[in-house]
């Protein structure tokens, strides 16, 4: 493919200041068991071409998914249209922009391969998973599932570039629902947003502890279904990793998208409170808080090489002792804003130009083990996983909900509550951090559900943090 698409491409590149295609092909598997009874299998093909092209200032683009040289040279020539129909009426003249001109290769690792499983070995798999959930008669519903990908891209440019990816995509996902007396919980492995997605095979299964899943996740859901509501007040909290995934996404990395901060969201998901002049000199929170884009964990769920700009993508600080240093913002955005950022141009699919999107974007773990944090809290609760969420359209003011949460006295674990909820502001939020876990506390997480742009983009992201502690947070529980 990789030949015969390069030498389409030489033939039908146009005489333009620049021009890239970039091929995407995703080959998806969903194998699901509710309530112990195994449900069709989903499996899907989706393959296509994006061309970009920059010519006279103006920037256009079309996708197709006929590959025939024909059907290349065909939404070539409407790029070309577009870039030209622009040119003198964009935001900026592309043409004064120095695209990547890169070349490589990356390659997701993986130690158990998917394709080396029947069906019939996964669905026995999830089978034993979902029998095991169905402990007691209050467990009215239960299910697990595997959603497997495997991608393939190609980028090129007609001045030389062209950078070859392969990615492997697990999601495992497990939750059970308990009723009594008129009240249902739900109690998930990982989070309803299948929080324990990375890169690489059927080893994710054993390092994220799916195997005796279903029987603990179980125990957990009648545990909450019968627990006290969360008590209300000022108090400290702990957020375990699969909350602070969320906190992560919406207090810190929505926030600082470039295209974002430039305004370019403002009709669809809003702006940011974050303005450009705050970086190199805004505190957003306490000097242990340490902010990385790191798409270099190689096994965590947005790692690769180069992004969909095709430039090179490095591990950076993103916030540095609590300093806010760089934006998120792709090639393009970080010449219109005059400042640097990092690889984060991506699309969700061949049929979308890429844009400014969080990758893998982690808190660097710290020194205090969590018995450490329990102990240092008269008055306090744990938060794990992530139930419900709302922030305001400038990514500022905030709360959120989650499935468990346990009660801390006089630096004591207590006993398990219901609806622990808690509010708060970003730009203040932050600087209530009052210790952050070492790396025993870590988890590796992220997300397939990311949305943003328009037409929308659901694309998938990794966010690795610590349990950490803040002090002073307003809580309140169902009743509050």
């Amino acid at each position: 493919m990789t030949a015969s698409f390069e030498s389409i491409f030489k033939r039908i590149a146009p005489a333009a200041d620049f021009c890239s295609f970039r091929f995407v092909e995703e080959t998806a598997e969903q194998l699901s068991v509710q309530q112990n009874i195994a449900e069709p299998p989903k499996t899907s093909v989706d393959r296509g071409v994006m061309i970009s092209v920059i010519d006279q200032g103006g920037f256009g683009y079309a996708a197709t998914s006929d590959l025939s040289e024909t059907g290349l040279r065909e939404a070539t020539r409407r790029a070309h249209d577009w870039a030209k129909l622009t040119a003198g009426n964009s935001v900026a003249d592309y043409s004064t922009f120095a695209m990547p001109k890169l070349s490589g290769h990356y390659r997701s690792a993986v130690a158990q391969n998917p394709a080396a499983l029947t069906k019939r070995e996964k669905f026995e798999m999830l089978k034993q998973e979902s029998a095991n959930c169905k402990i007691d008669d209050r467990i009215v519903d239960w299910g697990a599932s595997f959603w497997t990908t495997h991608t393939k891209q190609l980028y090129v440019t007609a001045d030389g570039a062209m950078v070859e990816q392969e990615f492997d995509y697990m999601v495992p996902s497990l939750s059970v629902t308990a009723f009594d007396k008129g009240e249902a919980h739900t109690r998930s492995f990982g989070g309803r947003y299948n929080g324990f997605c990375q890169q690489g095979g059927f080893e994710i299964l054993a390092r994220s502890g799916f195997h005796g899943a279903g029987k603990q996740t179980a125990e957990e859901a009648l545990a909450v279904l019968t627990a006290p509501n969360c008590p209300s007040g000022v108090m400290d909290v702990i957020l375990m990793p699969d909350q602070m995934m969320l906190q992560i996404h919406e207090s810190i990395g929505h926030p600082l998208e470039l295209d974002r901060i430039l305004g370019d969201e403002r009709n669809f998901a809003g702006t940011s409170f974050v303005t450009l002049d705050m970086f190199g000199k805004y505190q957003y929170g306490s000097d242990l808080l340490n902010v990385t884009y790191d798409p270099t964990m190689h096994h965590q769920f947005a790692s690769f090489a180069f992004d969909d700009d095709g430039a090179a993508a490095k591990k950076e600080f993103i916030i540095e002792h609590g300093m806010l240093k760089r934006p998120l913002g792709g090639t393009i955005s970080q010449a219109r804003a005059g400042m640097e950022g990092v690889a984060n141009s991506r699309a969700c699919a061949w049929n979308r130009a890429p844009i400014d999107r969080m990758a893998n974007l982690n808190i660097e773990p710290g020194t205090a083990s969590l018995d450490d944090m329990i102990a240092s809290i008269d008055n306090g609760v744990i938060m794990r996983t992530n139930l419900s969420w709302s922030i305001d359209d400038s990514r500022n003011k905030f709360q959120f909900g989650c499935e468990m949460g346990h009660v801390i006295k006089n630096g004591k674990l207590g006993h398990i509550v219901k609806n622990p909820n808690y509010r708060g502001i970003s730009a203040t939020f932050w600087r209530s951090l009052a210790m952050v876990g070492g790396i025993s506390t870590q988890e590796v997480m992220g997300t397939p559900y990311c949305g943003k742009g328009e037409p929308n983009q659901v694309i998938r992201v990794g966010h690795a943090s610590p349990a950490c502690k803040f002090a002073g947070i307003d809580v309140f529980g169902g009743e509050g």
